[in-house]
């Protein structure tokens, strides 16, 4: 259990001597517990000590059962007590990050920076063994203290944490008659997957929701408990649940991409490990803006069956010395908790492509989410895409981050049927709209022909049009819409023939063409 792991690093930590401990969680009452028991817990995996609690509005009491000393209120009152002390004891800072918010230190900053630095001389230097574990959901730490306190970020309940605490709850329902509770062992494992990611307290409300909703818990809250997961992944701000109908028949060519990702299909579940094939670590989409990659991210969920995570590279930068890397770690955490899943970096150029004289803020974030490609074991698959490759990094595209690197061009005429044959049967669904038009070969072959240069949101465009067209003179649609439509566009492939020349340019030996075509990169054949 990752919990285990927690705990066991942690008790090191403080058996080895480190006087100052900071621990990055949204779930306080989860930590002080781990901590009570580690305290209480006697032996070489136990500390064996007694635990204090410190707070502003409390002081500082014995937990659990102590009298608050309201005394204790100002951490420089606090450090004395600490260093003065004459037993080995574990103390609990709660919200102390908010005595390093400050963008510009004052004096008296500094002034408790230095007694910070001071007692952790003193403590290492005591014949007593006495730590103090500053406990907060942010991770703010001035500079000067960064080689004094060692930083640990608690990690979400994994899939057993999750069945305990559901039949926790299980429990406690079946005294009261209100709830019936009607799962299999498979249908509990279910519910649970479905609620990794998420905090204990979140999760034991989500649980709890579906209890109280109908008065059942069964396999059907499955999806309840997914759509209110979404609700609470909206607030973290870099992660969004994304839902889509779309299926890979709805992405007009693209038969190489296609082929490369039918034949991973399930290469994270057991009957892989046979083959020792590693998940797929993700694979980098870019080419002519408008030709349906972000389309693509949207379709592989659908033919995985795995849940789609948009991630927002750009909510992870805070203003407070390491926020932006803690938020980044807690945007990849949450996302293997959620494993197997897709995460999905939409035009990962503009988050991570340029960075700026920020401090090196912008370096370690993207090295942060580097070595996380690198060193990830859960079977997230990262699916990203990048209009302005060449202002992606060059340390993203080496071999090792992504599995491949595919360039989507111009549709050829054949692909251009395809998408035209796609936007055309979703569109005309009424028959009072329809009429007697047919999607024959024929008329997709000279639709195709016309629209030369075409990109698939200029070929959606077109069809919208020509929609618009036939509704305002209340008639059926008719083939010349779509004919007028084309000829008064513009294609991208003209307005910008240059930026269109310099990616092909680009991709002519660095990516794999993700359509089966010989103008554009390698063929996929030697990559296999």
């Amino acid at each position: 259990m990752a919990e285990n792991c927690f705990i066991k690093e942690l008790s090191e930590i403080i058996r080895a001597g480190f006087p100052f401990i900071y621990i990055q969680t949204f779930e306080e009452e989860r930590a002080i517990k781990l901590l009570q028991d580690l305290c209480e817990r006697k032996g070489s995996d136990g500390l064996d000590r007694p635990l204090y609690i410190y707070s502003q509005t409390q002081g500082l009491k014995r937990y659990p059962d102590g009298q608050p000393d309201g005394t204790l209120r100002s951490p420089y009152q606090l450090f004395d007590f600490i260093e003065n002390a004459r037993e080995n004891a574990l103390y609990i800072l709660l919200d102390f990050h908010i005595f390093f918010e400050e963008d510009h230190p004052t004096p008296d900053d500094y002034l408790l920076i230095r007694r910070i630095r001071d007692l952790s001389l003193a403590l290492r230097a005591s014949s007593q063994s006495k730590a103090a574990v500053i406990i907060s959901p942010l991770l703010t730490l001035p500079e000067e203290l960064q080689k004094e306190v060692m930083v640990l970020e608690m990690p979400l309940p994994d899939q057993q944490e999750m069945l305990n605490l559901l039949d926790r709850l299980i429990m406690k329902t079946r005294g009261t008659g209100s709830v019936s509770v009607y799962l299999t062992g498979k249908q509990k494992e279910l519910l649970c997957k479905a609620a990794l990611g998420l905090t204990t307290q979140e999760a034991e409300g989500t649980f709890a929701r579906a209890m109280v909703n109908d008065g059942i818990l069964d396999a059907a809250d499955v999806d309840y408990i997914l759509a209110q997961k979404q609700q609470i992944l909206k607030k973290s701000g870099a992660l969004e649940y994304v839902n889509t109908d779309f299926n890979i028949d709805d992405v007009g060519g693209l038969e190489n991409f296609k082929e490369w990702l039918n034949k991973r299909n399930g290469t994270w579940m057991d009957s892989a490990k046979k083959y020792n094939l590693p998940p797929p670590k993700g694979v980098l989409l870019t080419g002519i803006p408008g030709c349906g990659k972000s389309l693509c991210a949207r379709a592989v969920s659908s033919l995985w069956k795995l849940p789609l995570l948009r991630f927002d590279m750009g909510s992870v930068f805070g203003k407070y010395i390491g926020e932006s890397e803690s938020n980044m770690r807690r945007a990849l955490a949450t996302g293997e908790a959620l494993a197997p899943c897709i995460l999905w970096i939409d035009e990962i150029e503009k988050g991570i492509g340029e960075q700026g004289d920020d401090t090196g803020t912008s370096r370690r974030v993207f090295g942060t989410f580097l070595t996380w490609m690198q060193e990830k074991k859960k079977p997230v698959f990262v699916f990203a895409t990048a209009n302005q490759v060449n202002a992606v990094p060059p340390e993203l595209l080496r071999k090792g981050r992504f599995d491949e690197i595919f360039f989507v061009d111009l549709p050829d005429l054949h692909e251009r049927k395809q998408v035209f044959q796609v936007h055309l049967k979703r569109r005309l669904t009424a028959p009072e709209v329809k009429g007697d038009f047919e999607i024959t070969d024929a008329v997709l072959t000279r639709l195709a022909e016309l629209s030369e240069g075409f990109i698939g949101a200029e070929i959606e465009q077109v069809i919208i049009s020509a929609l618009y067209d036939a509704f305002f003179a209340s008639r059926e649609f008719r083939i010349d819409d779509v004919e007028q439509a084309i000829g008064k566009t513009i294609p991208l492939s003209v307005l910008q023939a240059e930026y269109v020349e310099s990616i092909r340019q680009w991709a002519a030996n660095r990516a794999v063409p993700a359509s089966r075509k010989k103008e554009t990169g390698k063929n996929i054949k030697e990559n296999e």
